[in-house]
């Protein structure tokens, strides 16, 4: 649904979410979160860079380095890796070719595309990375 970047992305910082502690500085190394997330390192790397510079990691070099969430998992939404590596607003394809849906005559699916979309940006600005670490701690406590 997005592409490769986005991906790994969120799954780096649902990882690095996985593991914060409020007050002690977890930190993972590119590696260690491609392995968690059967990655490639070379990329995870180069998507985490690009989180660095945004300002929702923290890296280091060196022994005891590696990378962590600049704030709490609850304070980054989802959006804010997604407008990183996504355009919001790009066209709205539609599936029965011809270029873009709506106008006087959309297609069959549009109402339920339209649906999926509202969706799907519900989704990205009310959801935090707060949701990967309570579902580790309820796995951990046995209650999922």
């Amino acid at each position: 649904m997005y592409g490769k970047a986005t991906a790994t992305a969120i799954a780096a910082m649902s990882r690095l979410a996985e593991v914060w502690d409020e007050g002690k500085e977890k930190r993972l190394s590119a590696g260690a979160i491609a392995r968690a997330r059967k990655l490639r390192a070379p990329f995870v790397a180069k998507v985490l860079t690009t989180l660095s510079q945004a300002g929702l990691v923290i890296g280091s070099r060196g022994p005891g380095g590696g990378f962590m969430l600049a704030r709490p998992p609850r304070e980054i939404l989802l959006y804010d890796v997604f407008r990183l590596f996504e355009r919001e607003h790009g066209p709205d394809l539609c599936p029965f070719g011809g270029g873009i849906c709506g106008g006087e005559a959309p297609c069959p699916l549009h109402s339920q595309l339209a649906g999926v979309k509202e969706a799907i940006h519900r989704l990205l600005h009310t959801t935090t990375f707060e949701e990967f670490r309570s579902a580790v701690r309820r796995k951990r406590s046995g209650r999922e």
